[in-house]
């Protein structure tokens, strides 16, 4: 499973989504974690009311399952929720290690349902159906 990580300085999450500098991409198992790549983004990134900083943001994460951020504006977070992203906000800058730590330890166990729908995102659901439609 693919998370990302909004940052300003790639070692904590402590950026609003549409403000962040960089996106830090992390692959993670129950194993392991590493590090997939760091997104970089430049120009007027603070501008209030402008959607169009958003669309190579989530362009960038599609295929992560889960989105850590400080802060992220209403509109933002339907929009990467509508691409099947979870977005998590921290209350204060937290190391993006620790995040992944934790993360691990909660993937070992039992993962709550939303982690369980979020893990789904890579998965390719099959379904066989027989001629009247009934699934097998």
């Amino acid at each position: 499973m693919k998370i990302a990580f909004a940052t300003q300085d790639l070692q904590r999450v402590d950026a609003h989504f549409g403000w962040a500098k960089n996106l830090a991409v992390y692959r993670i198992s129950p194993e392991e974690y590493s590090f997939v790549e760091a997104i970089q983004f430049s120009g007027d990134l603070q501008e209030d009311g402008n959607e169009d900083k958003l669309a190579p943001k989530i362009e960038a994460i599609k295929d992560c399952a889960i989105l850590y951020v400080a802060a992220i504006g209403g509109s933002a977070a339907a929009r990467v929720v509508a691409h099947k992203i979870h977005p998590i906000k921290v209350n204060e800058p937290e190391a993006i290690s620790e995040i992944l730590a934790r993360l691990q330890e909660v993937l070992k166990g039992a993962p709550p349902p939303w982690l369980r729908k979020a893990l789904m995102k890579d998965v390719q659901r099959n379904c066989d159906f027989d001629e009247e439609g009934e699934a097998r």
